[in-house]
């Protein structure tokens, strides 16, 4: 679409359909909008974009509503964005920064995106490619059973509670501390899981000796260091903002129950921001059926990459209808990323 006149007739239709969720005519338009020209040119306008596809008349003698191919093209002319307010910027900043552990951080991050553009915010566990183990906290819980924390430098935190094959005391459990720490403690997670673990261990406590933990049991505990490395590199999402599908009711009809099995079925969801990553753009939008399963084809996706350089790699995202304020939406979703990369970054 060359004709920059046309393209200011697109950009006030979906301005005007994304406000008021009404079909929008031309003489809205000229009202609404310093175009400098009638009613009449407009409607020719029109008749133009709907006959390449950018809007469409949703029933006879209304108004016009974007399509998905409009929406894309409105996205890509987008020049300027609406920087967040200096509140906002600061809600971000103390929320997601008053936490200390990667889940807690996560889970204030979707609450506070989805506070921002009132719609299903989203966020990808990252996936730590530097991090290293920080250290692992055993902690007696009463006889034959110890509890197991891994704590990543990243500040990922994953623990595991263990049935161990004689009671262990506390002297032992320190001990047991120790030594798993010498063995673990520095170590990157790639290196724990590409390699057989003890391969420096320090010698095993004798078996004999009242309250110590015997040589199956010590294997024991490194087998659960292992599984929570493990754990940290599951692919996970975390979510907020559901009921504001709700809202969004009328629009979605018939589609909000595939959305809401999307939702609980995280696979889609994980196919689909990995399938976003590939785009190699800082900020990538998904509109409508350019989502390629079925159930979120009425529904346009917002995401970001978060992390890199803190040696992670993950991305969060907006997820709504259509009919969605895009250069709204696209300054939270960049200003929410850049925030959680910063504190990543000095973790």
């Amino acid at each position: 679409m060359n004709d920059s006149r046309r393209a200011q007739v697109l950009r006030a239709i979906v301005e005007d359909f994304v406000a008021t969720n009404e079909p929008v005519g031309s003489k809205a338009i000229v009202q609404r909008h310093t175009l400098g020209v009638s009613p009449a040119t407009i409607r020719n306008d029109m008749a133009q974009l709907e006959h390449e596809g950018y809007i469409a008349q949703p029933h006879t003698s209304a108004g016009r509503i974007p399509t998905d191919l409009g929406y894309r093209m409105f996205v890509d002319c987008i020049d300027e964005f609406k920087p967040l307010t200096g509140a906002e910027r600061s809600a971000i900043f103390q929320l997601i920064d008053g936490e200390v552990d990667l889940d807690g951080m996560l889970d204030r991050t979707v609450r506070v995106l989805s506070g921002l553009t009132h719609q299903v915010a989203l966020i990808q566990y990252p996936t730590v490619s530097r991090a290293r183990i920080k250290h692992v906290e055993i902690v007696g819980l009463g006889p034959g059973r110890i509890l197991v924390v891994l704590i990543t430098d990243a500040g990922q935190v994953e623990q595991k509670s263990i049935i161990t094959p004689t009671p262990v005391d506390d002297d032992a459990v320190r001990g047991l501390r120790d030594q798993i720490n010498a063995e673990f403690a520095g170590r990157k997670l790639s290196q724990v899981l590409g390699s057989a673990p003890g391969a420096e261990a320090a010698a095993t406590p004798d078996p004999a000796e009242p309250g110590a933990l015997d040589d199956s049991g010590l294997q024991q505990v490194r087998a659960a260091v292992v599984d929570l490395v493990a754990a940290t590199r599951e692919e996970r999402i975390i979510m907020a903002g559901t009921a504001n599908l709700a809202r969004s009711g009328r629009e979605f009809g018939e589609k909000m129950g595939p959305i809401l099995e999307a939702f609980e079925e995280q696979v889609v969801l994980l196919k689909l921001l990995t399938s976003m990553a590939e785009d190699q753009e800082e900020i990538s939008v998904r509109i409508g059926r350019e989502n390629t399963h079925e159930s979120l084809s009425s529904t346009s996706v917002v995401a970001a990459e978060y992390g890199h350089e803190a040696g992670s790699s993950a991305r969060l995202a907006v997820l709504g209808p259509t009919r969605m304020d895009y250069p709204t939406t696209i300054s939270a979703v960049r200003a929410v990323a850049k925030y959680v990369s910063s504190i990543l970054d000095r973790g």
